[in-house]
């Protein structure tokens, strides 16, 4: 009986390492890469200034996006590639936990009757504005 749990224990375990890899891995050689070829750099100029807001640097940007358009587990790839202190994981994983995986998340609203834009909407931006207030009081 025990050995059947932790044979089933460890096979479940193992597929949701496996999932989970697929989603981060990527993310951190996809960051890796545009961080080595230049591309991030101009990516995080061009959204330093807005980040600052947050107290994050401009390359964080690309985590905002990631985490709100894909899932949260993505993020983890790309934050371990970055070098980033604990306040500012702590302020993006504050922003996501408000807003992420928004596409997913709105064709669910969609079926259940909710205005999904209204609601992506106030989650954006409360999202921003509890990143903003922690940044300031932090």
């Amino acid at each position: 009986m025990y050995y059947a749990v932790t044979k089933r224990g460890f096979k479940n375990g193992l597929y949701v390492s496996l999932e989970l890899a697929k989603a981060i891995i990527p993310v951190y050689f996809l960051i890796k890469i545009m961080e080595k070829s230049g591309v991030l750099h101009v990516l995080a100029q061009w959204c330093e200034p807005f980040m600052k807001l947050l107290g994050l640097p401009g390359e964080a940007s690309l985590l905002l996006v990631i985490g709100n358009c894909l899932n949260i587990y993505s993020v983890l790839g790309g934050i371990s590639a970055m070098n980033l202190t604990f306040k500012q994981i702590n302020i993006i994983a504050l922003v996501l936990l408000i807003s992420h995986s928004l596409f997913v998340e709105n064709a669910v609203l969609k079926k259940t009757g909710i205005n999904a834009l209204a609601l992506t909407l106030f989650r954006l931006s409360f999202s921003i504005i509890c990143g903003i207030i922690l940044n300031f009081i932090w």
